[in-house]
């Protein structure tokens, strides 16, 4: 059966952690902001990190690759939406997966406090 995960939660709960011990193939658009081991990130590209993120996983999906794990904060239902219609077309189950910051993770990327109060308080859970 193939599968897709979404891992969603704020930064620092440990979503890129659990999305590594899932296995298969992974991806999330931070990696985008990585060179050459650093981590740059650029507000002005945000936009571009997620198209290559969504255009991996389209690749893989079109691939049939078995199993495929996205981790991004995916704050608001909608962000998800490109990535339920692959699923759809190319039949894939997917597992919607919130990850709490339970453990004192470490917000690895300096995001600051006050952008961490904003993404929390816009956070949307559909069940």
């Amino acid at each position: 059966m193939k599968e897709l995960f979404l891992l969603r939660g704020l930064p620092g709960a440990g979503k890129t952690t659990l999305a590594k011990s899932i296995g298969g193939v992974f991806i999330e658009a931070d990696l985008f902001f990585e060179y050459e081991g650093k981590y740059e990130f650029d507000a002005s590209k945000l936009k571009d990190a997620h198209a290559w993120c969504q255009n991996a996983v389209k690749v893989w999906t079109k691939n049939g690759v078995e199993k495929i794990v996205v981790s991004n904060t995916f704050t608001q239902t909608w962000e998800m939406d490109y990535y339920f219609e692959l699923a759809e077309k190319y039949g894939y189950r997917v597992y919607s997966l919130i990850v709490e910051n339970r453990h004192g993770g470490v917000n690895e990327h300096g995001v600051l406090e006050e952008k961490l109060v904003q993404m929390k308080n816009r956070f949307e859970i559909s069940l």
